[in-house]
């Protein structure tokens, strides 16, 4: 009878295989926690910020979804946008944070193929951060401010905006 126990070299090649394995796997769920903040912090002087133009409430795009979730609230002012100190998401990779005309943006919205303005990655899964909004964008051409997660090309929570005469 044969013996069907694997040799010294077999066994280090299976060992080296399944820890690459495991560490990719490891890797892939804590890789937003090594790229991002909790909280974000940067804070604007009142007088910097200026009056402002329009708020926005995240909500969470798609509600079966537990992973991809948003809540919170931002404020839009002439040159930049202020995420508030409820802000949250759920941790991922490479999301930004996108202006996008569409009034109403859900999960079946192709935000890639808009004329979307990208103010940037997002600094931090939670609290307050500010991001300048580009010269020449007229804010009036934007309807909805969305946090994007450009590695899946996916909405992860949008916030629609209203003008502070509409209110909530």
């Amino acid at each position: 009878m044969k013996n069907l126990t694997p040799g010294p070299l077999t066994a280090a090649i299976l060992a080296a295989v399944l820890g690459a394995i495991l560490g990719y796997a490891a890797g892939m769920s804590h890789f937003p926690f090594l790229f991002a903040s909790k909280t974000g912090g940067r804070s604007v002087s009142e007088a910097a910020k200026g009056v402002p133009v329009a708020t926005g409430t995240f909500v969470q795009a798609d509600p079966t979804d537990p992973l991809h979730y948003g809540s919170g609230s931002a404020t839009l002012y002439e040159n930049l946008v202020r995420l508030e100190p409820d802000f949250e998401v759920g941790a991922g990779p490479r999301y930004h944070l996108y202006l996008v005309p569409d009034a109403e943006v859900t999960p079946d919205t192709r935000v890639e193929e808009t004329m979307f303005v990208d103010l940037g990655p997002l600094r931090a899964f939670a609290g307050t951060q500010t991001y300048s909004i580009p010269k020449g964008t007229d804010l009036r051409d934007y309807k909805t401010l969305v946090v994007w997660c450009e590695q899946f090309n996916l909405l992860i929570s949008p916030a629609k905006l209203r003008s502070p005469q509409e209110g909530r």
